[in-house]
């Protein structure tokens, strides 16, 4: 059955835009939205496959690159929630192109010092330019296609992991090829993609409205008093947990394990890799489908298969295990798409973007500490995994609840209205 259209905004709300006209209007947007997406994740993924020689090079305490490992989702959590803000009083396409410009800086500069804090900062700040891109992506594609949320959700998702992806398995083999440095040449590719990235925003700039014509937005407390907002956040940071759990420890769990950094960071890609087709199909279904909590059930088993499996047959069923575990991380596009359904406006889906990401990511950092912890306590990764499994219960139970059909502006107050930037 056909997802529901949504009902008519209430009064004193503006209308949601109309999709870009023109034909060269339309792909501009695409491209930049293409393009943003698949640079949301290699600051953070590209780390984990040279872990160990960033430590050697810079000498990093287990301390510090713990601290390294938890960056991405501290920032999420911490920049994220002032992205709709910063949208509001700048401009959505305005602070995207600052937030690109501040990845390029961040990821060239880091990977040519050799002052652990000084990388830290640097990463730091390519990471807080990921976090209010990643905010805003959704509410940008309900601004330009309100209509097909579902189909440029799979879009941007299927880029985003296709980024992913590249900067797992790519990064060693470029840190190989320029030895003995090479981990640092392996990190600053990431800043040229970049900077290819931010020329499309150059010409979304005159999408931004004038200063008086934005219309208010609602902050973290707004959405606080909301059960949707805390039903979806709490979904978002168990999945975030678990993806990012995935993405600082398992190339390490793979090395340990007795892989090469190279096969290492190539099973790591599979998982991501794994994906890419299903990020294509799970964003469009979702928004055809008036519940989607059945699809839910499908992926969020992939999860407890993967670990226990690589429990049990962590070399003989490797690939198999990564190829399923990815699956379970799709997720990831299912929680994306349902903040934009869940919203009538781009105001108010950036709202529900930053409230769930910022506080999602907030719990979604004791995973990547957590598992080092477990792991250092322990002296093995059973432990994580299992631990990793149990907490497939409650992400099912509050994803179950979130994917129910309802709307954010719904459990707003009703003075504060929204419309478009």
């Amino acid at each position: 059955m056909s997802q529901p259209h949504p009902r008519p905004a209430a009064a004193g709300t503006q209308p949601a835009p109309a999709e870009p006209r023109s034909r060269a209007a339309r792909a501009l947007v695409v491209v930049g939205i293409v393009a943003l997406a698949f640079n949301l994740r290699p600051a953070a993924v590209s780390v984990g496959p040279v872990l160990d020689e960033i430590r050697a090079g810079l000498q990093l305490s287990p301390t510090v690159a713990g601290v390294l490992t938890t960056l991405p989702v501290l920032a999420f959590a911490v920049v994220g929630a002032v992205a709709p803000l910063l949208a509001r009083v700048l401009g959505a396409h305005r602070v995207t192109l600052l937030a690109l410009l501040c990845v390029v800086a961040g990821l060239g500069a880091r990977s040519w010092t050799s002052h652990a804090w000084v990388f830290l900062v640097l990463s730091l700040l390519a990471l807080a330019g990921m976090a209010t891109a990643n905010v805003l992506l959704p509410s940008l594609v309900k601004l330009h296609f309100p209509g097909h949320v579902g189909r440029m959700t799979a879009v941007y998702t299927t880029a985003l992991a296709v980024g992913l992806t590249a900067s797992s398995m790519l990064t060693v083999p470029i840190a190989h090829a320029f030895e003995p440095q090479g981990w640092r040449v392996g990190l600053v590719t990431w800043a040229v993609t970049a900077a290819v990235a931010a020329l499309p925003w150059l010409g979304l700039l005159r999408h931004d409205s004038a200063p008086e014509e934005r219309p208010h937005v609602w902050g973290l407390r707004d959405v606080a008093r909301t059960r949707l907002g805390w039903a979806m956040a709490v979904f978002f940071g168990l999945q975030s947990l678990q993806a990012y759990s995935i993405f600082g420890w398992f190339a390490q769990v793979y090395r340990d394990a007795g892989f090469s950094a190279a096969t290492a960071g190539v099973l790591l890609g599979v998982i991501t890799g794994a994906s890419i087709p299903v990020s294509l199909v799970v964003p469009t279904v979702t928004g055809r489908i008036r519940d989607p909590r059945g699809l839910l059930v499908a992926m969020m088993v992939c999860y407890p298969v993967g670990y226990l499996g690589l429990v049990l047959a962590p070399v003989a069923g490797a690939w198999a295990w990564a190829v399923i575990v990815g699956v379970g991380t799709c997720t990831f596009p299912f929680v994306l798409t349902l903040i934009g359904l869940r919203a009538h406006s781009p105001a108010g889906t950036a709202a529900l973007s930053g409230f769930a990401q910022s506080v999602g990511y907030l719990l979604a950092s004791l995973g990547p500490v957590g598992m080092g912890w477990l792991n250092g306590l322990t002296g093995g990764w059973t432990v994580p995994l299992l631990v990793l499994t149990g907490l497939c219960v409650p992400q099912l139970l509050v994803g179950l609840y979130a994917a129910r059909p309802r709307y954010i502006e719904d459990e707003l107050s009703p003075a504060r209205t929204s419309g478009d930037w």
